[in-house]
């Protein structure tokens, strides 16, 4: 086996909730690896490791974007956001108020993903029908809810957001 040179390494700024790191990554580093592991952002959850359950999906530029696929070094320069970023002044966001109002939330694991994912259907559709909102989280795995939960606090969050942003 060879050793890694200083060739495979490069360090690398990346913008995580609106701070900014320097961080050296190797070329294969994948970005959940760089925020569970480097950075100790630990919200954004190890899940298969396959793109196959949307456990690790974080926003990349504002798109849904699933961490374990994603090399740490495509994510240069670009702004990334993780369930850690999304509360605004110590206050949960309305789609996090929401989960858990409608218990939504169950072993949680499923959550930050879900969040993210429902955070950036809002952003582009804020009064998504409930068939957008199955159709928007189809690439996230809940073993736990059975998704009505889930569907019910995401449509709820988008009538309060219209709500607050009619009301300012």
């Amino acid at each position: 086996m060879k050793a890694m040179g200083k060739k495979n390494k490069k360090i690398i700024r990346l913008n995580i909730n609106n701070t900014v790191y320097d961080i050296l990554v190797e070329h294969r580093d994948t970005l959940l690896e760089v925020l569970r592991e480097k950075l100790l952002l630990t919200g954004t959850k190890d899940a298969c490791n396959m793109g196959e359950c949307g456990a690790c999906t974080v926003l990349l530029d504002g798109k849904p974007v699933l961490a374990c696929l994603t090399l740490a070094i495509d994510a240069h320069d670009k702004e990334i956001t993780t369930i850690e970023g999304i509360a605004k002044d110590g206050s949960l966001s309305p789609i996090q108020g929401s989960f858990i109002e409608h218990g939504a939330i169950q072993c949680g694991f499923c959550s930050p993903g879900m969040i993210l994912t429902a955070t950036a259907l809002l952003k582009e559709n804020p009064n998504p029908s409930r068939e957008e909102i199955k159709k928007a989280i189809e690439g996230n795995i809940c073993r736990c809810t059975g998704y009505n939960k889930i569907i019910d606090a995401i449509g709820d969050a988008a009538k309060k957001i219209s709500k607050d942003h009619q009301s300012s």
